[in-house]
C-alpha cells in the first residue's frame, strides 16, 4: 500500500494557441519530469479527480460529484477519445464506500468525459487505457457549485477507501489555476443554448463542435492582446493557493465562499477543487512531502498554468 499525487493544469488550447517556443519546452519539460516520476512509482490504480465542460454533464441532472463505473473520453480539442479502464468492481466499492462516509455522489455507467480527464491520462500515463482509472468528476462550473469543504471531504472519503487496497495508489487533479475562458452560464445564453445546456449538446454535430472549438480559439487570441478581455488570471491567489497545498493546509480554503473564488480567480478557478480532493484523499495516508512545485501564467492557454506533486512523508 503506497499512494503518491500528481495536480496540474489543463487546457483545451495547447497545440491550438501556444506561447513562446521557450515556455512551451518549459512546460514539456515539467510534464515529462512528471511522467518519469509516475513511471518509477508504477501505480497500479488511478484516481482521477477532474471537471467537465458541458461535454458530458450537462443541467438534465447536475450532480456536484459522481464517481464513473465505466467511462469514454469524447475526444475535444484534439485529445484522445475511446474508453478508460476503469475496473467496475473497485469503483462500485469506492462509491459504497463514499456514500456511507456521509458524502453523497452520484454513480454513472455510461459516464462521458472531455479534455480534463483525457489530458492527464495522456500526458502523465500515456493514453486513456494504460493503467486501471476511476473517473470522479466534481462540478466546477455549472451552479449550483460545491464548496471547498465538501470537494475536501470527498477526497478525504475517497482517501480512506484507497488506503484499504493493497495497491499503489496515484490521485491525479486536473484543472485551474486562474482563469475564465468563455463557458456559457445558463442565465446568461439564448434558447438554443439553454436546449444545448440542458443535454441536447452531449453530441453535437461536426460543425457546431468545431464552431464551439472556435470561440474558445479566438477568445484566447484576443486575451493574449487584452488581458481584460476575459477575467484578468491572478498569479498571486495561484501562488497562495499552492502555499495552502504544498503545506498541507487545504481545510483553510473551506472559509472561502463561491462568489468570493469566482470574483478573485474567475469563475473556472473552482476547477482547483480537483486538487483539493486529490490533496485531502492524498492525507488520508498521513502527513505529506510536496515537490516538484511548477507555476505560469499562460495567457495563451487563458490560465494560471501549475503542477505539484506530493507523496506521504513516511
Amino acid at each position: 500500500m503506497s499512494a503518491y499525487l500528481h495536480c496540474m493544469s489543463h487546457s483545451p488550447l495547447v497545440g491550438f494557441v501556444d506561447p513562446a517556443p521557450a515556455v512551451l519546452a518549459e512546460v514539456d519539460a515539467q510534464f515529462n519530469d512528471a511522467r518519469a516520476r509516475i513511471d518509477r512509482f508504477n501505480p497500479e490504480l488511478v484516481i482521477l479527480f477532474a471537471p467537465d465542460h458541458y461535454n458530458g454533464f450537462f443541467y438534465d441532472v447536475m450532480p456536484s460529484f459522481c464517481i464513473g463505473m465505466a467511462a469514454q473520453a469524447i475526444g475535444d480539442f484534439g485529445t484522445a477519445a475511446g474508453t478508460l479502464a476503469v475496473p467496475k468492481e473497485l469503483a462500485e466499492a469506492c462509491a459504497t464506500a463514499v456514500l456511507e462516509a456521509g458524502v453523497d455522489v452520484a454513480v454513472s455507467y455510461c459516464m462521458q468525459v472531455d479534455h480534463g480527464f483525457a489530458q492527464p491520462l495522456e500526458l502523465l500515463l500515456g493514453g486513456l487505457d494504460r493503467c486501471p482509472v476511476i473517473p470522479v468528476f466534481i462540478n466546477s462550473v455549472a451552479i449550483p457549485l460545491p464548496t471547498f469543504q465538501r470537494a475536501r471531504l470527498l477526497g478525504e472519503a475517497i482517501g480512506r477507501f484507497a488506503k484499504t487496497l493493497n495497491k499503489r495508489v496515484l490521485f491525479l487533479g486536473s484543472g485551474g489555476l486562474s482563469h475564465q475562458p468563455p463557458v456559457p452560464e445558463l442565465a446568461r445564453v439564448d434558447a438554443r443554448m439553454a436546449d444545448r445546456m440542458m443535454g441536447s449538446g452531449r453530441n453535437l454535430p461536426a460543425d457546431e463542435r468545431e464552431a464551439r472549438q472556435q470561440r474558445v480559439i479566438q477568445a484566447a487570441e484576443r486575451f493574449i492582446e487584452d488581458q481584460n478581455s476575459l477575467h484578468p488570471l491572478n498569479p498571486e491567489w495561484d501562488q497562495r493557493f499552492l502555499d495552502l497545498m504544498a503545506e498541507g493546509r487545504i481545510a483553510e480554503l473551506d472559509r472561502v465562499g463561491n462568489a468570493e473564488l469566482s470574483e478573485l480567480a474567475g469563475k473556472s478557478t473552482h476547477e482547483v477543487k480537483t486538487w483539493v480532493a486529490a490533496f485531502a484523499a492524498l492525507s488520508a495516508f498521513g502527513p505529506y512531502q510536496a515537490s516538484d512545485r511548477y507555476y505560469r501564467p499562460i495567457p495563451e492557454w487563458i490560465a494560471g498554468f501549475g503542477a505539484l506533486s506530493a507523496q506521504p512523508s513516511s
